[in-house]
């Protein structure tokens, strides 16, 4: 027998939420909810949130024909933290995500002022969707991450295999990080990863990992953005960003730390 619990996904729900189901999956839904009345609070708490969000920063919003694409599969849930500036971080990161965050929207443009090849927007889209991604998962405080860092070695399997990529998790302990866990997420509208650390004060990073085929050229760059500072490097098909509000040298210590331990991953 089928559990029950299991016949809506968290993915179908984040759906619900942003209004891209049919009717019949909506009724299916709503009945599911009604005999699930946890979970149907917190679906409230986000219908909630994003309507907050909408009235409150509706003159802000700029939208492309293929955002709503590439945004619809997963969106951020609602922490029970309340504080002022957990909100500011949520609604900017859902702002990114609204201006076409994936197609990189919101940082200052890194491109040339010739037009770019379809590789290189690419490549230069990855810092903004890092900061996207660390504006919206850093603060979160009941979802964080989907797969904790007990399941480490099943993190690494699942997060290589969506990549098609051996990963290695890097080790942060030396600079006084853990892992707090990952999940899976879209970079340039593929199947991307974002891992999470944080130090003994609560401070947050994310390493944030995408793969592209088209991708040849290996670099080392950072990336600023309202105290947000994301050091990345594209390395073969490989493109990785390190994000986070730590000193900037304590942010290059850890992305060269990245670098050296995923050298001893390699594409698939």
């Amino acid at each position: 027998m089928t559990d029950e619990f299991d016949s809506v996904s968290e993915d179908e729900l984040h759906a619900y939420v942003d209004g891209h189901l049919s009717q019949p999956e909506r009724g299916r839904i709503e009945a599911w909810l009604e005999r699930h009345p946890a979970r149907a609070e917190e679906v409230r708490e986000w219908q909630a949130q994003a309507q907050t969000l909408k009235q409150h920063f509706a003159s802000y919003a700029r939208s492309d024909e293929g955002d709503r694409a590439l945004i619809s599969t997963r969106r951020p849930t609602a922490g029970s933290a309340s504080s002022a500036s957990l909100l500011r971080r949520i609604a900017a990161g859902l702002l990114i995500f609204a201006a076409g965050a994936l197609a990189g929207a919101y940082a200052p443009r890194f491109i040339a002022p010739d037009a770019p090849s379809q590789s290189e927007r690419l490549n230069e889209s990855l810092p903004r969707q890092a900061q996207s991604a660390f504006l919206i998962y850093a603060s979160e405080v009941r979802h964080p991450i989907e797969v904790g860092a007990d399941q480490q070695a099943h993190l690494a399997t699942w997060l290589g295999k969506r990549l098609d990529y051996a990963l290695t998790i890097p080790d942060l302990s030396p600079l006084g990080f853990s892992l707090v866990g990952g999940r899976l997420l879209p970079v340039n509208g593929k199947a991307g990863a974002m891992l999470m650390y944080e130090d003994g004060t609560g401070q947050r990073l994310t390493v944030l990992l995408g793969r592209n085929p088209d991708n040849r050229e290996t670099s080392f760059r950072i990336a600023s953005e309202g105290g947000i500072e994301t050091f990345y490097w594209i390395d073969g098909e490989i493109g990785y960003a390190v994000t986070g509000e730590v000193p900037h040298e304590l942010l290059q210590k850890v992305a060269s730390e990245c670098y050296r331990q995923f050298e001893g991953s390699s594409p698939s």
